[in-house]
């Protein structure tokens, strides 16, 4: 059953809200209303509705502070304001503080009613994408991979193909792109899912220990070796051993990986009897091997033997598509994790999410996310409750337009100016439009279409 779409009602006349609530009575939506601005907005910080309606001369708070507490907590939340004393000035400034209408009272049912029916149809398809948004998540996940671009499909294709057959295999890729993930997955895939997945970081091997680390020592064999120890291929025998970061392996130690590769045995720091395995082995690296064997640093048979099979995972660049799915789950988890109940990104969070270039890739994405939910007050992540590094670059990235004044417009000629200017702004880009106005690209749209307002092939704004 679909969600139901609910409105708040704010207005300290109770014969208005008497009448409001009577004129917008509908099977599928839920109407709330309060008579008191501060109660008004416990409603709206607790019901989340996708609309409110706010009186816009109150005792306490004015409408339009009601709309800046409602932006700060939600800017997706379309607010209309209305009042009995409209003014040029206070219409052009419940645009900018992103007000999704203005209406004038004494307000007839039908002028109402047609207005609200386009928000609530609006609100439904949210809801209704929403709920394919969670059905997508469900679906978009491999081994712990999520994300429906075609870069993630091609890497989870790669992997079910490879996965029953391989020996060795090779995963290349940035830092932070899942590169242990997708091992993972080959293990899971494999034959020998049943054994252990043992992981060694080469970089954060002492290079002395790194023999003993890999094949294991005998008692006495040097200074500290008090008795005989198993490596890690050993400890992995029927199962998968990955090692990461494979190019800060010391190519002293490279050697005597080839000969283990190659005869799948290990001998032990010590000892003279090899000892038969039988162990997948994963290498990644976020370095380019061939510049490595170039210089002398990387074994170019060891890389050959690796590489019969190689798979990169891509960066998060490759798959920006994947950005809201992959939000969306890092915020399940860190929601379950933190006990808090985090509904989302508000729309200008999401823009500064969209306009990073994450080098850090998903790594980086998580942590984010992770900061933003343990600093979240509320129930959505708003830019102060970024890492400052991410929020401190879009403090200027929005931009308001000055429109002359002018008491014969009405509220609709101001609105189209705006929106024709911000367009002209932005070059016809409605995105970067929609973040100045501080309305979402789908409300841009709404708006342009009702003022005939279009982009023109060169970019720029063009009202009909």
């Amino acid at each position: 059953m679909a969600a139901k779409v609910s409105i708040v009602l704010v207005d300290d006349n109770k014969n208005i809200l008497e009448f409001l609530s009577e004129a917008l009575a509908a099977e599928d939506v839920r109407i709330f209303s309060a008579s008191d601005p501060e109660e008004g907005l416990d409603l709206v910080f607790r019901e989340h509705p996708q609309i409110v309606l706010t009186d816009l001369m109150m005792p306490g708070l004015t409408g339009l502070q009601v709309l800046e507490r409602i932006i700060e907590f939600d800017p997706a939340i379309d607010v209309i304001l209305m009042t009995a004393y409209w003014t040029t000035e206070s219409a052009v400034e419940a645009i900018r503080k992103g007000a999704a209408d203005y209406l004038e009272k004494p307000v007839r049912v039908a002028v109402l009613r047609e207005r609200i029916s386009k928000l609530v149809d609006e609100a439904r398809r949210r809801n209704r994408g929403d709920a394919l948004e969670r059905q997508l998540r469900e679906s978009a996940t491999f081994e712990g991979m999520v994300g429906s671009s075609a870069a993630l499909w091609e890497l989870s294709s790669r992997i079910r193909r490879v996965a029953p057959h391989y020996r060795t295999a090779l995963i290349s890729g940035e830092t932070g792109t899942g590169k242990e993930l997708a091992a993972r997955a080959l293990h899971n895939l494999s034959s020998v899912s049943n054994g252990r997945f043992v992981v060694l970081n080469c970089s954060a091997v002492v290079e002395s220990l790194f023999e003993s680390e890999l094949f294991g020592h005998v008692r006495g064999s040097f200074t500290g070796a008090d008795k005989d120890k198993m490596g890690l291929f050993e400890f992995a025998d029927k199962g998968t051993i990955f090692l990461d970061e494979i190019g800060d392996m010391p190519i002293g130690t490279q050697a005597k990986l080839l000969r283990t590769l190659q005869n799948q045995e290990v001998l032990r720091v010590g000892s003279l009897v090899p000892r038969k395995i039988d162990v997948r082995v994963i290498a990644a690296t976020n370095r380019d091997l061939h510049a490595a064997i170039a210089e002398k640093q990387f074994r170019e048979d060891l890389y050959y033997r690796l590489a019969m099979i190689e798979i990169r995972t891509p960066s998060l660049a490759e798959r920006k598509e994947d950005l809201s799915l992959l939000i969306r789950f890092f915020i399940d988890k860190f929601s379950r994790q933190f006990k808090k109940v985090i509904r989302g990104l508000t729309q200008r969070a999401h823009i500064v999410f969209a306009r990073h270039n994450w080098p850090g890739n998903i790594r980086e994405l998580e942590n984010a996310v992770g900061h933003g939910c343990m600093m979240a007050i509320g129930e959505t992540i708003d830019l102060q409750d970024l890492p400052e590094y991410l929020w401190a670059s879009a403090r200027n990235t929005s931009r308001l337009f000055d429109i002359p004044e002018d008491a014969s417009l009405t509220f609709e000629d101001h609105e189209k100016r705006l929106i024709a200017e911000a367009l002209e702004q932005a070059k016809g880009n409605q995105s970067e439009a929609a973040r100045a106005l501080r309305i979402g690209r789908d409300a841009l749209r709404y708006k342009m279409k009702k003022h005939g307002l279009d982009n023109s092939p060169m970019g720029s704004a063009v009202a009909s």
